[in-house]
């Protein structure tokens, strides 16, 4: 295809849709978070209950994004589908929102993924943000080979973490010894109960976030009708059984006194086990992970700014494909603007962070509260996929991602302001700039 189109080319099917699901989803988060959960918790039945709900939202949550995807299909996920049910402002926000977060979490994730690298090299620890920009600008050199080569690799990460939990799991059933389960600690009750669940709630929702992944690529499926269901729902499905079954696992081989202090379960179940030597492999299979879900977010941010480019809402060149099918303008911004982060010092980027995570949340709400709209709005547009128990199911979404939203404001309230100062400067922007597009 010519250099320089606006077309994205339909080369991807359904085993990247299930890899494009795990590697953006399953990441550090269910490395870590069991830690404190049980020190919040106590508990295992608790603990794993809250596990299978959050699972059931985003079963629940896919079933929506498939109407949407299916009935809008087009690059850029919760952007595309804000954008035509609430107009072009609205759209504007989100696909902003959502790209700059993405963005922010790239740089994260980069830095994460040196300071483990440090681990196996010591002498790199005074080099983090040059090991940084390193890893991010290899990034950017393998994506401008092109989609097929970034699709493939997405499946090879994904399936080398996924056999690498999978052996985790069966070496904690083999030689755990009762652990957390064993003992059965009680849950605290009253007001620390209700704080531990919302708070555990809120980690295990960020542990999840990624379930949507595949919807950032619908335009570019062979056959997004017949592919889509079933790469989002098994997707979603091996993400949850691993997720459970992991929290199982660890349950099942710490004994509470260890669990309740670990800020790295899954690394401290290993030389629980094993012995201290273990911490080197889990060092290498934490850099596995994050290095799938940095070549996912690389894969995805640019879809969202191409798509908005497009739409006459961003940078007109980033709406240009290259000669082997990535948005190659749209990725240089990206990874630019992801080092310029890294440059700018952590602080900044752990503030960045924080506001991501409300905007993140925030693109759930909208999407669900779409889909409502979309219906009253335009209820002849071609749904070859519809959600179930409508309107029951959507409007019950609604809710859930507003109370995760408002959790979120709740934990994390010095960010307010900066959110109000983003969605002000955002509507400046966009009638200043935009709006006559």
């Amino acid at each position: 295809m010519k250099a320089g189109t606006k077309q994205l080319w339909k080369v991807l099917g359904t085993t990247f849709g299930v890899a494009v699901t795990l590697g953006g989803t399953i990441g550090t988060g269910i490395l870590r978070k069991p830690g404190p959960i049980a020190a919040s918790l106590h508990d295992p039945i608790l603990i794993i209950s809250l596990w299978v709900l959050v699972a059931i939202y985003a079963l629940l949550g896919v079933s929506c994004v498939l109407e949407l995807s299916l009935s809008i299909p087009k690059a850029g996920a919760w952007y595309g589908y804000a954008e035509r049910a609430f107009g072009r402002y609205i759209g504007f926000l989100v696909g902003l929102s959502s790209w700059l977060g993405t963005v922010t979490a790239l740089g994260f994730g980069a830095y994460t993924f040196s300071e483990y690298l440090a681990i196996l090299f010591p002498f790199l620890s005074s080099y983090l943000v040059y090991c940084s920009l390193g890893i991010l600008i290899s990034l950017w050199l393998f994506h401008q080979l092109g989609v097929v080569l970034a699709g493939k690799s997405q499946e090879w990460l994904s399936g080398i973490k996924a056999v690498a939990l999978l052996l985790f799991i069966g070496i904690c059933a083999f030689m755990g010894n009762g652990g957390v389960i064993s003992e059965s600690p009680s849950a605290p009750i009253g007001l620390p109960l209700w704080s531990g669940i919302m708070t555990a709630l809120l980690s295990i929702f960020y542990a999840f976030d990624g379930w949507h992944t595949a919807a950032y690529f619908t335009e570019e499926n062979k056959n997004p009708e017949k592919s889509m269901p079933k790469s989002m729902f098994i997707g979603v499905i091996v993400v949850a059984f691993i997720y459970v079954m992991i929290n199982i696992a660890i349950l099942y081989s710490l004994p509470f006194s260890i669990l309740s202090q670990s800020k790295l379960a899954a690394a401290d179940t290993m030389t629980y086990i094993f012995g201290a030597n273990m911490g080197r492999w889990i060092t290498l299979f934490l850099m596995v992970s994050i290095l799938g879900i940095l070549n996912t977010q690389v894969m995805f941010a640019p879809r969202v700014i191409f798509s908005m480019s497009r739409d006459g809402l961003f940078f007109k060149k980033a709406s240009e494909i290259n000669a082997v099918g990535s948005p190659s303008f749209a990725t240089h911004i990206t990874l630019v603007l992801a080092c310029l982060f890294l440059l700018a010092g952590k602080e900044i980027n752990e503030r960045l962070s924080d506001i991501a995570t409300f905007f993140f949340v925030a693109s759930y709400l909208s999407g669900f509260a779409a889909l409502v709209q979309l219906r009253i709005k335009e209820p002849h547009l071609a749904r070859p996929y519809r959600v179930w128990a409508y309107p029951y199911l959507p409007i019950l979404l609604v809710f859930l991602s507003s109370m995760f939203l408002l959790g979120t404001l709740l934990t994390n309230q010095q960010s307010i302001l900066y959110v109000l100062i983003f969605i002000g400067l955002s509507y400046g922007i966009y009638h200043q700039f935009l709006k006559k597009n």
